[in-house]
């Protein structure tokens, strides 16, 4: 009876673990097979984080659109993956929210940093850009570069929640007393308004496209402006698209249709309307460089 019992404990054993590693391949193999899962629904999810030029709503269309979004469209388009679905996501949650499956791929402009790489997989750039400020009016506190906030403690530094320039600030050696975390760009633009923030840092990009916004002349881009100097160089952001670490293949295959497709006059007409010109090409740089691979 002992013996019969300790072999259908064993059996029951052996069963569950098998039934376990089924269910754990079960899931890698959906996760690995994200792209022809896309394929053969026709649509997938990306997430965004609502900052123009990147990724926004379009109030007039109620649609999402934004370089980083229609560059998608035409990626996935030629992929085979006809709808894209938007979901709106807080900046600092897009990766938390691409490893649990919410969506398939970040398009928000988000900058490639070795620390992200560690989290996702990134497509080789589209784009490179500089940074930028929004401060008051006449610039009352004289804010021309990281720097002039590191020296003057009474400075409040604007910036999103999750946004590379936290980072930035904290590389420079600003106090983190001084940065104020703001949801979303909106948001960041009425704090200097309203005295909350004394600058809005963000990317140039960002900050042209929120001047073209503003109708009361209360605010305006800080000129002339000094890049951010860290460990003796010059920062240039360089945005992507990112996915699941297991989605090798579809990291790869994305990449191959942009490659064909940046720096192309198709791509240059189709970005031109959110402000990006040839300046802002990302030349030769790729995703393994930027991740320090």
């Amino acid at each position: 009876m002992k013996q019969a019992l300790k072999w259908a404990v064993l059996a029951c054993g052996i069963s569950l673990l098998a039934a376990c590693s089924d269910s754990t391949d079960n899931r890698a193999a959906a996760r690995q097979n994200t792209l022809e899962a896309a394929k053969a629904s026709g649509k997938i999810r990306i997430g965004y984080a609502n900052e123009a030029p990147f990724a926004y709503m379009d109030s007039a269309s109620g649609k999402v659109t934004g370089e980083a979004v229609e560059i998608a469209r035409v990626i996935l388009g030629r992929m085979g993956v006809k709808e894209v679905e938007g979901v709106l996501t807080e900046f600092g949650s897009l990766i938390p929210g691409l490893q649990a499956g919410r969506f398939d791929i970040i398009a928000a402009g988000m900058y490639i940093t070795p620390e992200r790489c560690k989290q996702a997989s990134f497509s080789n750039p589209s784009y490179g850009v500089g940074e930028g400020f929004l401060v008051k009016k006449g610039n009352p506190k004289g804010l021309h570069s990281y720097d002039d906030i590191k020296n003057n403690a009474d400075v409040k530094m604007g910036v999103v929640v999750g946004a590379i320039q936290s980072e930035y600030a904290q590389k420079v050696g600003i106090d983190g007393g001084q940065v104020i975390i703001f949801p979303d760009p909106v948001s960041a633009l009425s704090g200097v308004e309203g005295g909350r923030a004394d600058v809005y840092a963000a990317t140039a990009l960002t900050v042209n496209d929120l001047m073209n916004k503003v109708t009361d002349q209360a605010l305006e881009k800080a000129e002339p402006f000094t890049e951010p100097n860290i460990d003796g160089v010059d920062l240039r952001g360089y945005g992507a698209f990112a996915f699941r670490n297991a989605d090798t293949e579809f990291t790869e295959a994305f990449n191959k249709e942009l490659a064909s497709f940046i720096g192309t006059p198709e791509h240059a007409k189709l970005v031109e309307p959110f402000g990006f010109t040839r300046d802002e090409l990302p030349g030769d740089v790729t995703a393994a460089k930027l991740c320090g691979q």
